[in-house]
């Protein structure tokens, strides 16, 4: 299965009074830690969905990664929309792929085991979503469905991706994982100090 990814990383970081795509985790950006969980992963192409100093971002990472394998999309609204308008915005911007994971900026510690089960999952029940869970909540990255796109790039309702997956309920499956780095961001500054004291206790692979 051909997949791609999509990592948000446009909102301001209010909460954690720091700008978190930028923070240091062993030695390199956290940012740049998520996008490489994703390349790991076997994904051909990233799409970043930017706002909030995101030409900052742009020009640090263009440093690091091949720009055909890491594209930068902006939602210049990033103030006042949510995710799923981001979402959009990262669908816009794939190459042709058979399924898509999703993954906030500040999520940088998922396992590479993590996204290899949801794509296991998913083509093993043939599945329009796959969610990996802990403890039977769901967590991310979920893996998308490309079949999937066309609904929702069409929802306009209330409710965000909440709503998308409440729609799709029938056709999503998961899959219990054990994977500290599914329950850890950087909302926080303390959420911050767990994530990075977990980083700097384990080499991820």
């Amino acid at each position: 299965m051909e997949t791609n990814g999509i990592l948000l990383a446009a909102g301001l970081s209010s909460r954690m009074k720091a700008f978190k795509p930028l923070l240091k985790i062993k030695g390199k950006m956290m940012i740049e830690h998520s996008v490489d969980s994703m390349f790991r992963a076997g994904v051909n192409q990233v799409i970043m969905v930017l706002g909030y100093r995101g030409e900052e971002v742009e020009s640090l990472l263009c440093k690091t990664y091949d720009p055909s394998r890491l594209v930068f999309k902006y939602n210049e609204k990033y103030a006042e929309t949510d995710m799923l308008t981001s979402v959009k915005l990262g669908i816009l911007g794939l190459r042709p792929c058979e399924a898509v994971y999703l993954l906030p900026g500040d999520m940088p510690a998922i396992h590479t085991r993590t996204f290899l089960a949801v794509k296991e999952a998913m083509l093993r029940k043939h599945a329009l979503v796959a969610f990996p869970t802990i403890d039977g909540y769901r967590k991310h990255p979920p893996l998308i469905s490309c079949k999937c796109i066309k609904h929702i790039l069409a929802f306009t309702g209330e409710g965000g991706l909440r709503e998308v997956w409440h729609q799709l309920e029938s056709q999503i499956v998961t899959v219990p994982v054990e994977d500290m780095g599914c329950m850890l961001d950087a909302d926080t500054q303390e959420d911050y100090n767990r994530l990075s004291d977990y980083m700097e206790s384990l080499i991820l692979s």
